[in-house]
């Protein structure tokens, strides 16, 4: 009985002093530390390690995004000149775009040269290997991620895969769909149904551009469109 009055007693003194409690944690604290000191000390090795490989890594790829944008400036410079060979392999002295994926390809620079190398190689007609690095290419840019949707659709049409084509077209339409491109992909894509023989897939995205984007100069292309392709599919 006196045993347990002077534990109950010992418990109010630890709820109604304060100096009592944290002396009680302070020695506790120091138990478990003592006790587990290797643990501890293995963790936070961990933790420092899993810090400092993250700041190598970011510090790395800060460092590789900056030699990619030298890099592309002068493949850039022969593309828009439209020295296609050149900017693609370079001219010796200059990376050319191909190279410049190899090395930077998991870079924001690195990632824009495989657009501009898709587009590239679509200009020369290799259309198989415009693909390749246009479905690797991967943006939330609202203008080049729907263009390259698009020149994909363009590659596949000019490889025969119309429907391919006409569902990469709507895609690029529908990517961040806005009033100045999405039109003109779909008007695109309606092209590509009708080559396709799918005269009510055309119909449909003839009808999207007339009644969703109603102010859009490909209006009227559309309505002309429509009424062709429901006047042969009716045939």
């Amino acid at each position: 009985m006196a045993k347990d009055t002077i534990k109950r007693e010992s418990e109010y003194e630890i709820l109604e002093n304060p100096d009592v409690l944290a002396d009680r944690l302070t020695h506790g604290s120091e138990d478990f530390v003592k006790k587990n000191r290797n643990v501890l000390i293995g963790l936070l090795a961990v933790v420092a390690a899993a810090i400092a490989g993250a700041f190598f890594y970011f510090n790395y790829r800060s460092i590789q995004n900056t030699e990619a944008q030298a890099a592309m400036f002068q493949a850039v410079y022969y593309f828009e000149a439209d020295s296609l060979n050149a900017a693609l392999k370079g001219d010796g002295q200059h990376k050319g775009l191909t190279t410049i994926v190899d090395q930077y390809g998991s870079t924001k620079a690195g990632n824009l040269a495989r657009f501009y190398a898709g587009v590239a190689l679509l200009k020369q007609g290799k259309y198989q290997d415009a693909l390749n690095y246009l479905e690797d290419y991967k943006s939330d840019d609202l203008i080049l991620q729907g263009r390259a949707y698009a020149l994909q659709g363009d590659a596949n049409l000019e490889l025969g895969k119309k429907a391919d084509a006409a569902e990469l077209y709507v895609k690029a339409a529908d990517y961040k769909g806005n009033e100045f491109f999405s039109p003109q992909y779909l008007l695109k894509a309606g092209m590509a149904y009708e080559l396709n023989n799918d005269y009510k897939s055309a119909v449909g995205v003839y009808d999207r551009i007339i009644n969703s984007y109603v102010n859009a100069p490909e209006v009227n292309d559309a309505k002309k469109y429509k009424a062709r392709a429901e006047l042969v599919a009716g045939k």
